[in-house]
């Protein structure tokens, strides 16, 4: 009996020490648009892949807070304190993920365009704030939108934007994850028709928040949502960053 309670107690003290010496959860910081952000109700079943991150890492080893945010561009994301309220909780060690362009192209609103040389400085200025703070910012080319050819391959639709990103992720050895050429890989292997299952398509009366029905061949249904981060994932396995080890066994 003296034994068994001695075993007990030493069983029990040395999970306190393993509690004790257990490395805290990383924040994993998300800053971009529609594509990646958190959807309110009435939106459902509009997803962002954001909301799958969390997911494909080992329980309790990470936590997302996501602040990625629909409309927005580099630009308003900074105009409107969001990027300023996101730096305020970065933490050393942390992780800042970077995903825009799809906004920041839009020259026919002028509440988020960003000009080409503006969204790169902005992005610039993003990583050297990350840096200061000793996290890792990780850049995100924005994700493919279903658009295809008469031929049925898959279009580029960002411009010089995801370029602009690339550009300055080489030269100043930024972590990036080429969201824009997976996506599109994804996109095309799935086909004109079967792709359509990845985004908000929705039949008139299918879905009470679409009551006319729906085709966005922008925004993510579930599925898609869930394919995207299933990409990032891999991306991020195949990385030489310290973050994948926190990845869950696949």
């Amino acid at each position: 009996m003296k034994r068994t309670v001695a075993g007990l107690w030493l069983l029990w003290l040395l999970a306190l020490a393993s509690n004790a010496t257990a490395a805290p959860p990383i924040t994993l910081h998300l800053a971009g648009d529609s594509t990646m952000a958190a959807k309110r109700p009435e939106k459902r079943p509009e997803t962002g892949w954001g909301e799958y991150l969390e997911a494909h890492f080992r329980k309790g080893a990470v936590r997302v807070d996501n602040r990625a945010m629909n409309g927005r561009s580099t630009r308003s994301f900074i105009a409107e304190g969001r990027w300023q309220a996101l730096l305020n909780t970065v933490r050393a060690g942390d992780y800042v993920l970077i995903q825009f362009g799809h906004n920041d192209q839009s020259q026919d609103k002028p509440d988020r365009y960003t000009p080409p040389e503006d969204y790169q400085r902005n992005l610039a200025r993003f990583v050297a704030d990350v840096r200061a703070r000793g996290a890792t910012p990780m850049l995100l080319t924005p994700v493919a939108r279903r658009r295809f050819d008469a031929q049925g391959r898959v279009l580029d639709n960002h411009g010089e934007y995801p370029d602009r990103m690339r550009a300055l992720a080489a030269r100043e050895r930024i972590a990036l994850i080429d969201l824009e050429r997976r996506t599109q890989a994804i996109l095309q292997e799935a086909g004109m028709d079967e792709s359509r299952r990845l985004f908000l398509q929705l039949a008139p009366g299918q879905h009470p928040n679409y009551p006319q029905g729906i085709e966005d061949n922008t925004h993510y249904s579930p599925l898609g949502a869930q394919r995207t981060a299933q990409e990032f994932a891999a991306a991020l396995r195949a990385s030489a960053l310290p973050l994948a080890a926190k990845l869950r066994e696949r």
